[in-house]
C-alpha cells in the first residue's frame, strides 16, 4: 500500500471522527438552548394558564384542578342553583362582590360569564385563613340554620358560602371566594388563568 492511500484512509477517518465530535457538541449545546425556551417550572407555577375539559362535568357536579399550586373548583350548577341565589342576599356579607376579587365579567349575581352563568370557575381557598371548604350541595353543615340550598363551608372556622362563593353574614371569612381570570376555547374547554381577547 502506498504512502498516499494510507494517508487518504487516515484523512477520511480524522474528517469522520471531527464530524461525529462536532455533531455531538453541537447536540449538547442545543439541547439546554431548546430547553431555555420552554417554560420553567417557576413560571408555570407562577401562573401558567390550564386547559379544562369539562365535557363530562353533569349538573350538580364539581371538578376540582390546580393552578399556581391552589385548587380551582369548577362546578356546573343546574338552573335550580342559579335561580336560588337571588333568595339569599339578606344572608350575604358582600352580595355584590363589591370587597371581593374577581374579574369584571365575574361582577354579578352568578359571579361567572354572562354566556356560561351555569358554570362557576373559582379559587377554593378560604379568604379568612386559607384552608379549603368542601362542598355541601344538598345536605347542610352542622349548626347550619334552615333553609341551605347547597354551597361551601369551611370546617376549620365554620365560613360558610353560597354555590356562587359569597360568603354569608357573621362568617369569619371577609370577603368573597376568589374567581380567577378564565375563559371559554368552547363550550366543553376552559382556559383558567388567562381571559386575553375573552368576550363575556
Amino acid at each position: 500500500m502506498s504512502e498516499d492511500a494510507v494517508d487518504k484512509d487516515k484523512r477520511r477517518f480524522l474528517i469522520a471522527l471531527t464530524a461525529a465530535t462536532g455533531a455531538v457538541g453541537a447536540a449538547g449545546i442545543a439541547v439546554p438552548f431548546v430547553k431555555s425556551m420552554l417554560p420553567s417550572e417557576r413560571a408555570q407555577a407562577a401562573g401558567a394558564p390550564v386547559e379544562v375539559d369539562i365535557s363530562k362535568l353533569q349538573p350538580g357536579e364539581l371538578l376540582i384542578v390546580e393552578w399556581r399550586k391552589k385548587p380551582v373548583w369548577i362546578l356546573k350548577r343546574t338552573d335550580k342553583n342559579l335561580s336560588d341565589l337571588s333568595s339569599l342576599e339578606a344572608k350575604l356579607t358582600d352580595v355584590t362582590s363589591a370587597g371581593s376579587i374577581q374579574p369584571d365579567y365575574a361582577i354579578n349575581e352568578h359571579r361567572s360569564r354572562e354566556d356560561h352563568k351555569n358554570v362557576l370557575v373559582m379559587v377554593g381557598i378560604c379568604t379568612h385563613l386559607g384552608c379549603s371548604p368542601k362542598h355541601f350541595p344538598d345536605l347542610a353543615p352542622a349548626g347550619f340554620e334552615d333553609g341551605w340550598v347547597g354551597g361551601f363551608y369551611c370546617p376549620c372556622h365554620g365560613s360558610t358560602f353560597d354555590l356562587a362563593g359569597r360568603v354569608y353574614k357573621g362568617a369569619p371569612a371577609p370577603t368573597n371566594l376568589v374567581i380567577p381570570k378564565f375563559k371559554f376555547l368552547s363550550d366543553t374547554t376552559i382556559l383558567v388563568g388567562d381571559d386575553s381577547e375573552a368576550t363575556a
